[in-house]
């Protein structure tokens, strides 16, 4: 009897190993961006669903539902049925502080993340601002506290990410206006609404090459080279030693509860189809992003050391409903 027992738990596991090997979706796959079209979330995930389809021979849907710095959007797809058909994206940073800020009850850990680009920040400027150098806006900031105007993608973006540390290491004090989405932020610095912006260089890509915005810094420790542009955009570190640079990794999160087939397929999908992607590597080379795809506990700890940065800096600026630490994020 216990040899026949064994056997059927072989002969199921085999089964359910097989299925999950094998998941192809019944019906189309709705992706929520919670920011607006254009931005940097947007661009990638629009990328990666049509890589994505014919991996999984279905279609793939992007719903754009921004809001409250992206945790509308987040929210629809932890009240929607877990059943693999919803699928939530953006940056892993920002899926990870929402609990501490008091906008979601989530943790980072509750989802399952499958990476696509790491983005990074540029400072810049409206090319009509009398701003040549990041030493020029360093004493605007000083000279007008709390007055020079920066466009952001929200409370929970990027941008504001950027600005935070430069608030930090620079000791300077600024205006922020924000915007449903990288690209509007970047379009309302482009149109004079805002002297400054600091969102990720996918999105400041094309109004840099078209001379509508000039790069300052990038919020690294090297220079960063967008293909288009004359010269390297100068890192941050030539002006604050003690900056500690982390990539931004984007892509897709499932909720934890998926189930289990599904998860696997999609592991499948990313080794096979977006690891391999020439269109994603040539969309992170055009655009100053870093092709960097990843799953499971791999994705979790690339993601951990920048997370830890941006909650730290969020709650020593005073601006967290909990502690880092009280949600297991401890101080870098």
């Amino acid at each position: 009897m216990k040899r026949f027992l064994l056997i059927l738990l072989v002969l199921a596991t085999a089964v359910a190993t097989l299925g999950a090997q094998d998941w192809k979706p019944r019906k189309p796959i709705t992706v929520i961006v919670p920011w607006g079209a254009g931005g940097s979330t947007d661009q990638i995930t629009r990328l990666t669903a049509g890589v994505l389809e014919d991996a999984i021979g279905q279609k793939v849907v992007i719903v754009n539902q921004p809001g409250a710095s992206g945790s509308v959007g987040t929210k629809s797809v932890l009240d929607s049925a877990h059943d693999g058909y919803t699928w939530a994206s953006g940056a892993a940073a920002d899926l990870g502080t929402y609990k501490i800020q008091g906008m979601l009850d989530t943790v980072i850990q509750d989802w399952h993340l499958f990476l696509t680009v790491a983005n990074i920040s540029v400072v810049a400027v409206n090319a009509n601002t009398p701003y040549k150098t990041f030493d020029d806006l360093l004493a605007a900031f000083k000279a007008k506290p709390g007055q020079v105007t920066v466009a952001t993608a929200g409370q929970v973006s990027a941008g504001r990410i950027a600005m935070e540390s430069v608030r930090k290491y620079g000791n300077i004090e600024y205006k922020m206006l924000p915007y449903d989405g990288g690209n509007p932020a970047v379009i309302a610095c482009v149109a004079g609404e805002t002297e400054v912006v600091a969102q990720l260089a996918v999105e400041e890509a094309d109004m840099l090459r078209g001379g509508k915005l000039r790069a300052l810094a990038v919020l690294d420790d090297k220079p960063l080279t967008i293909k288009g542009l004359a010269q390297p955009i100068p890192p941050i570190t030539n002006w604050f030693k003690d900056y500690k640079p982390g990539p931004n990794y984007f892509g897709i999160f499932l909720p934890k509860d998926t189930p289990a087939e599904v998860v696997k397929g999609l592991e499948k999908a990313w080794d096979s189809t977006i690891a391999k992607s020439s269109q994603i590597q040539a969309y992170a080379l055009e655009r100053g992003a870093v092709f960097a795809p990843s799953y499971g506990a791999e994705a979790q700890k690339r993601v951990y050391a920048y997370l830890q940065q941006v909650a730290w800096l969020y709650h020593e600026a005073g601006r967290t409903k909990l502690s880092p630490d009280s949600v297991g994020i401890s101080k870098p």
